[in-house]
């Protein structure tokens, strides 16, 4: 691996971002060969950066805290933003456009009605101060640390965070990655592959009007962490006789191995270990209603995770779903100065009933004769 300076760090953000473009960062080489089993590491790679703080004293007065609130608040208010320049130039969709996607907060699940009385269960997902932090082009990002050369080099990248805290909560270097947004720093932070004709400006909000009702989803998080279990729980097996000879084998996996030549444990057998804490999807979820007050989606179907957890929602890759959009969305996102009426409250797909709307109607045949 090529030597580097001890002034650059091992990542696309530097420890100083106002010193982006005085160096070049070489790729970290990794061995991309597949294996069949699962990574089990919560480690971050090398070229994170330190997030927390090692100490920190909270000893403070309330007025201290207000103080130091106030202080943030007029900070970031006079900050120079990427926003007053010139605003990047808009692409047109196409069924091969990738856009960016939000940073969402799991709430729950609740049943809905459609107008035939059929009951459907849906998801609602919060997506709450959602800013984009950074954006790559495909040539600058297929340098980058965290690249990966499977994605070849027709994509760039789109950092989004969410959730702003307070910028003594968090460390110099972490604090430098939202210079360039302009915007405080982020309790969470995500990556999206992009194409290039829906670049986006940093800077930029994203709310829950990044979709439309009607529109097909991708969601991804990390399952629900049950910890070590074994085969019953965490793969579904039978497990041994109740009685009858069954003597402490009850919840047990039975054979392991095979005979003859191909006699041993074989790759990939199922056996008992840690379950859940995994990055999963759930593709195609129709967004059936939105709620633009408090930014809530509410998808068919349920998503990966429990509740209040992070979810990364995006555009369906599904070829069939995108076929089904009849208008192009929001080209990168949704600016309001891009609609002529009033944004209305809530968008309520047209098959889904509107409790708002009178279900039964009583007719005086008196009055009508």
């Amino acid at each position: 691996m090529a030597s580097r300076s001890p002034l650059v760090c091992a990542s696309n953000c530097l420890q100083n971002i106002l010193f982006r473009d005085a160096f070049t960062i070489s790729r970290v080489l990794t061995c991309y060969q597949p294996v069949r089993y699962r990574k089990r590491s919560s480690r971050h790679p090398e070229w994170f950066v330190r997030r927390r703080v090692k100490s920190f004293d909270e000893g403070l007065t309330q007025e201290n805290k207000q103080f130091i609130k106030d202080l943030t608040v007029e900070q970031y208010k006079n900050k120079p933003s990427p926003l007053k320049e010139e605003p990047l130039e808009r692409g047109e969709w196409d069924l091969r456009t990738r856009r960016t996607g939000v940073l969402a907060l799991k709430i729950g699940v609740i049943p809905q009605w459609r107008k035939d009385g059929t009951k459907i269960e849906t998801t609602l997902l919060q997506i709450i101060d959602n800013h984009v932090i950074r954006y790559s082009p495909p040539e600058k990002f297929a340098q980058s640390a965290g690249w990966k050369p499977w994605w070849g080099r027709k994509y760039g990248s789109v950092v989004v965070g969410a959730l702003s805290c307070e910028p003594h909560l968090f460390s110099k270097e972490y604090n430098n990655l939202f210079t360039e947004a302009g915007v405080p720093p982020k309790r969470k932070m995500t990556r999206f592959l992009v194409s290039p004709n829906a670049a986006i400006q940093p800077g930029l909000p994203l709310t829950a009007m990044h979709f439309r009702v009607g529109d097909y989803i991708d969601a991804q998080a990390k399952t629900i962490d049950y910890g070590f279990q074994g085969v019953v729980k965490r793969h579904g097996m039978k497990g041994g006789p109740a009685s009858h000879g069954g003597t402490k084998w009850h919840r047990r996996m039975g054979g392991t191995g095979g005979g003859g030549n191909m006699a041993g444990i074989w790759k990939g057998k199922k056996m008992p270990g840690h379950m859940g804490a995994d990055w999963n999807f759930a593709k195609g979820l129709r967004i059936l209603r939105i709620n633009t007050k408090y930014n809530v989606l509410y998808v068919t179907g349920t998503t990966p995770g429990g509740n209040h957890c992070y979810v990364r929602i995006m555009d369906t890759c599904l070829p069939n779903r995108r076929r089904e959009i009849q208008n192009e969305p929001p080209m990168p996102t949704f600016y309001p100065e891009d609609v002529t009426d009033q944004i209305q409250e809530e968008y309520i797909d047209e098959t889904l009933f509107d409790f708002k709307e009178p279900s039964i109607e009583y007719i005086d045949e008196e009055s009508n004769k």
